[in-house]
């Protein structure tokens, strides 16, 4: 069962999501919070898998209930809600360690895959916000001096491809198919990536890409 936590300052908007998660017989909605804070507060007391987060909330915003949730370490992924006129937020919400993204005007299908996808630990990087947001918003050509960039090195000419790829939004199934590979060997490459560079999960090995130079915004 996927324990979510819904955290928006609009009850219409938790009520919402709350009928549409609870229809799904392996999702159970165990808890709510109208603010960054009660998210924070809320994440402690009910150990939910997934964190269903808006961004502007009083007292205490998304971006910043996610920095400490995640700061936290073992606890859940944290699924940003978003628009595409504040993209800003987007790339803040990467760097506080945000597994994915749903956009508001999403399907109630999309809402579930979205929550089974970070809840079994993959990144949620939809085509549309890899290539718009983390591309316009990394920083290429400054790159790191810590270890991930030191690591850089480490990557295999084929685990270089695969994180290229990550880089670009693909699947590990759009991987396989473009590297003639099994998805099977395509996951093991994406955990070596991951472990070289220290990456937390496929969402943080994307902005390594871009901030390490390895893709560029457009390329």
């Amino acid at each position: 069962m996927i324990r979510v936590l819904l955290a928006d300052d609009h009850r219409l908007v938790r009520t919402g999501f709350r009928v549409i998660l609870g229809l799904e017989d392996d999702i159970e909605v165990v808890g709510e919070a109208e603010d960054g804070a009660q998210a924070v507060e809320a994440t402690a007391r009910h150990s939910p898998d997934v964190v269903l987060m808006d961004v502007e909330m009083p007292r205490m915003n998304g971006l910043e209930a996610t920095r400490r949730i995640v700061a936290a370490g073992g606890g859940p992924s944290v699924l940003i809600l978003t628009t595409f006129d504040r993209d800003d937020y987007l790339f803040a919400a990467l760097e506080a360690g945000a597994s994915g993204f749903l956009l508001k005007n999403s399907s109630p299908e999309s809402l579930v895959e979205a929550v089974r996808v970070v809840a079994r630990g993959d990144a949620l990087l939809a085509p549309e916000i890899t290539r718009r947001v983390i591309a316009a918003f990394a920083r290429p050509g400054t790159a790191r001096s810590g270890p991930p960039a030191a690591r850089l090195g480490e990557l295999t000419p084929r685990e270089h491809e695969v994180l290229v790829a990550l880089a670009g939004g693909a699947t590990n199934a759009e991987i396989a198919a473009a590297l003639h590979l099994g998805e099977t060997t395509v996951k093991t490459h994406v955990s070596r990536v991951l472990t070289k560079l220290g990456a937390r999960d496929r969402t943080q090995a994307v902005v390594l890409a871009y901030e390490l130079g390895v893709v560029r915004p457009g390329g």
